[in-house]
């Protein structure tokens, strides 16, 4: 629409030397963002009276957009590169369509009404229902020979006469209900004599043509293509009033007010007033005695509050209020609090109008009575915790302004608390900037070029290619596969939208999806994919063992084109692993700790009916008491006595598991750990195996703070050596990678497939000093087409204990008696003697076993626990005791 200079380029001349940085665009939908209803034309687009400025080199090309009555040959206008049309205009604000004609279509005007419309804009837009009587020839009051607008109109059903509804006789107030008619006094006079007549003939109806299927008739031959003539319809000129070539002249519109250049061009709608829209509320019944005698009447002197009368006290007697006022507290930062201070005024005011001194008032309580309240509040709010203001800021990060959800997620402070904290909070962050302003100065403005001379600025400016950063994938991974054509060679590989089977496009289907929102998917067939090179090379000598097959599955027009993705208007939580927002059910959120995170990623299962009640396990521990009531992580550092305490539920070192021990470990620090296993890796319950972490591990001082309390974990691309949640907190990169496995090593290695990438993945934590963008690392909460998260695939494929060879004690003392170095592999020799058996009670089952002097001094003589507990109390054992 325009090219713009710098924002604070001078206004008039002098700004126009200035180099443009700003371009206004006018706005176009798609059919598909406005509607669920799915569109097979890729260039139909829907007009909007809405413009925006944005920055100049998100310019990315030249296009046309034409109406449709201005095109020839619409199939020819199609094939070229970068050609739409619109033949409707949507209203974002009204949420409705309108239908768009050329001006000079419109007839049924005043003269002068439409050579204005005319000579301004080149389209009218209007209601469907509108546009018959706009098109129709212009109509005229049979009484008076004025213009009949259609509001004021009303028709005869004889005669087929206008008339407007006051030069009738009598006068209509309305015009007739739907289904019904009206005649004028001539027609009705003339048929009341026909019917006396009985000269009334009823004319059959004429036969309705019958309906057909059939294409319409058309020339022999193709039609001529006219370069010349598309040429044209490019650069046709189109009439600009205002930047606008079209303005809404429809139902709520009043013609004469067209004629006005600064009447408003946008559509409108009817006014949301009368019967149909606001109740009938009947009169208050009438009665004697409302009130009781002994309650006040509201609103008169006895019942007003008296907020302040400062503004009525002399000017020596604000003078001393102003001097007491400075003696009720030290503090600057309470003396520019708005709570204090409207306390303070308040307070002198009820000492001014109780004629006591102003030195009688105080600050030392911090309640006061309120009238219409039994009890005493408080002039100010109690203090937020840290909890609660980590929660409230999470909560505008993710709903902004809306602070109804931002105090569901604080869900401690009612909404007059968190409504008077978001004004204290933006304060705050305004008063940090202006501090910041004043250390170290304003930031230096941005040097705008200028032209140099006349003849520069009438050559223009040249934009640069818009930077493609965010969208043109620069090192896809080691195969890549456009998810709709199922390339694997492109010069440039784009990210895809959501719901097709890889994320990447081709050049091609790139540029097509960001032009036209049109991807021509190939469907996936199994059977065109070949199961093993064996089949593979049963093909014929000269056939591609990868080539397409020779017939092309149809495909019909909707199928051709992929919609861009639904907005969800489900509500959204955010998790505090990925910071990315969910729909509750795949994003949890504890009841209690307000924790959040992806169900994937904590080995939640939880029915659909009680996600709304659902707990994480450090607080159902506090009800069921079934593991240690200190949450703190094993495989962490112990923190001193003023840090101890439960993790912050605003971070995901919140999501902790009990062990087999009954103590609690992160579930960072259980899967990044390579020697620790899961009782149920489903579910991620009951870690097992911290007793096997080497020495070295827990005895090394972590790199971040120090410590050598915990167990180290190491970075998969240096030697540096730190905690799990140390690493955690300064945003390490973690993740999982999948690795290709040679063919020899496949019977011996577990092997699994994410994203249709196969091969053995493993958990991946990288410094900040190393760029992860070379290698595709897949983050914790990254998902598959199934549904399950990278951290879930990883769990169940590799860190599930062996339950089903050995129940969890068994398998705890296998585990110590490997660190022990005990073997149950004893040879024949050293077996050889027998089990000792009591030479009294003659039974193999003791816990001890004790040896006896017999007088046979080969043989082995054992009593067993009880037999001698007993001898030893009689003193008469049967033989002598060994000593």
């Amino acid at each position: 629409m325009a090219f713009l200079p710098p924002e604070d380029a001078p206004r008039g001349v002098e700004g126009k030397n200035f180099l443009y940085t700003r371009v206004r665009l006018a706005w176009y939908y798609r059919p598909t963002d406005v509607s669920d209803r799915p569109v097979a034309d890729s260039r139909l687009l829907l007009a909007a009276i809405y413009s925006e400025v944005c920055d100049i080199n998100q310019l990315r090309a030249k296009c046309h957009v034409v109406h449709r009555d201005k095109i020839s040959d619409l199939a020819g206008w199609k094939k070229r590169p970068d050609r739409f049309y619109f033949n409707r205009l949507f209203d974002p604000y009204i949420k409705k369509e309108f239908e768009i004609i050329q001006a000079t279509d419109v007839r049924n005007l005043p003269e002068k009404i439409r050579d204005t419309l005319i000579s301004r804009y080149e389209y009218i837009v209007a209601e469907k229902e509108v546009i018959p009587d706009l098109t129709d020839a212009v109509r005229l009051c049979d009484t008076c020979t004025d213009w009949c607008p259609s509001p004021d109109t009303v028709q005869c059903d004889r005669c087929k006469k206008f008339f407007h509804m006051r030069c009738v006789q009598p006068p209509l107030i309305a015009k007739p209900s739907r289904g019904y008619g009206w005649t004028c006094a001539p027609c009705s006079r003339k048929h009341e004599e026909e019917v006396d007549s009985h000269e009334v003939r009823h004319t059959p109806p004429a036969a309705a043509k019958p309906k057909s299927n059939a294409p319409a008739p058309r020339g022999r031959g193709r039609p001529r293509k006219d370069r010349t003539q598309a040429e044209k319809e490019e650069n046709l000129l189109i009439k600009h009033f205002n930047m606008w070539p079209f303005r809404y002249f429809g139902q709520y519109t009043v013609a004469e007010d067209t004629l006005d250049p600064d009447d408003l061009i946008f559509p409108r709608t009817g006014t949301r007033q009368g019967p149909k829209f606001q109740a009938n509320v009947p009169a208050a019944p009438e009665f004697d005695n409302i009130f009781p005698s002994e309650v006040d009447e509201r609103g008169g002197d006895n019942t007003v509050e008296v907020l302040g009368v400062i503004n009525s006290l002399t000017a020596a007697e604000v003078m001393e209020v102003e001097a007491h006022k400075s003696r009720l507290t030290d503090d600057e930062e309470l003396q520019c609090s708005v709570d204090w201070l409207t306390e303070v005024i308040r307070r002198f005011s009820d000492a001014a109008l109780a004629a006591r001194s102003f030195t009688s008032v105080n600050m030392k309580t911090p309640t006061r009575v309120e009238k219409w309240k039994k009890t005493e509040t408080s002039y100010t709010d109690r203090p937020w915790t840290r909890d609660e203001e980590v929660a409230f800021e999470d909560g505008i990060l993710t709903h902004g302004g809306e602070l109804r959800a931002v105090r569901e997620e604080v869900g401690t402070r009612s909404m007059p608390e968190v409504v008077r904290y978001y004004g204290r909070w933006k304060n705050s962050k305004l008063q940090q900037e202006n501090q910041r302003i004043l250390e170290m100065g304003a930031p230096p403005k941005p040097v705008n070029r200028r032209y140099q001379s006349a003849d520069e600025a009438r050559e223009g400016q040249h934009v640069g290619l818009p930077d493609e950063e965010e969208s043109v994938i620069r090192q896809p991974s080691k195969m890549p596969v456009c998810g709709a054509c199922r390339t694997r060679e492109s010069k440039a590989w784009w990210k895809a939208p959501k719901g097709l089977p890889s994320s990447i496009l081709c050049d091609t289907c790139g540029t097509n999806w960001r032009k036209y929102a049109d991807l021509n998917v190939r469907p996936l067939r199994e059977e065109s994919v070949p199961i093993n090179k064996g089949k593979a090379n049963e093909k014929r000598e000269g056939t591609p063992l990868t080539g397409p097959s020779t017939k092309r599955a149809k495909t019909t027009a909707s199928a051709q084109s992929t919609p861009p993705p639904a907005v969800s208007t489900t509500p959204q939580l955010r998790c505090l692993t990925c910071m990315k927002n969910g729909p509750i059910g795949k994003v949890l959120q504890c009841q209690r700790c307000t924790l959040r995170v992806h169900a994937g990623c904590y080995g939640a299962i939880v029915d659909p009916a009680s996600v709304d009640s659902w707990l994480c396990e450090i607080c159902q521990n506090e009800d069921t008491l079934e593991a240690s009531v200190n949450p703190e992580c094993l495989l962490c550092p112990r923190t001193g006595k003023e840090d101890k305490g439960k993790p912050r539920p605003t971070d995901f070192l919140r999501a902790s598991k009990p062990t087999e021990g009954q103590g609690w470990a992160h579930i960072l620090c259980a899967v990044f750990s390579p020697e620790l296993t899961f009782t149920d890796a489903t579910r991620l319950r009951l870690v097992e195996g911290i007793n096997t972490i080497t020495r070295h591990r827990w005895a090394t001082s972590c790199c971040l703070c120090g410590m050598a309390g915990g167990a180290v974990i190491r970075c998969n691309d240096c030697t540096k050596e730190f905690h799990a949640s140390c690493a955690w907190k300064r945003e390490f990169k973690f993740g999982f990678e999948i690795q290709p496995v040679k063919s020899s090593r496949r019977d011996t290695t577990t092997i699994t497939t994410f994203r249709g990438e196969t091969g053995c993945m493993n958990p991946i934590v990288l410094c900040k000093e190393h760029d992860s963008n070379k290698r595709e690392i897949y983050g914790i909460c990254d998902t598959n087409e199934g549904g399950e998260t990278a951290l879930q695939v990883y769990c169940q494929a590799y860190k599930q204990a062996p339950t089903g060879q050995a129940h969890g004690l068994l398998r705890k003392a296998r585990r110590l008696d490997h660190l022990l170095n005990l073997t149950n592999d004893t040879s024949p020799e050293q077996n050889t003697q027998p089990d000792p058996v009591c030479d009294q009670c003659k039974t193999e089952y003791s816990p001890a076993f004790y040896p006896i002097i017999s007088l046979d001094p080969s043989a082995s003589v054992w009593l067993c626990h009880r037999c001698h507990f007993l001898a030893n109390e009689t003193k008469s054992p049967p033989g002598i005791m060994a000593c």
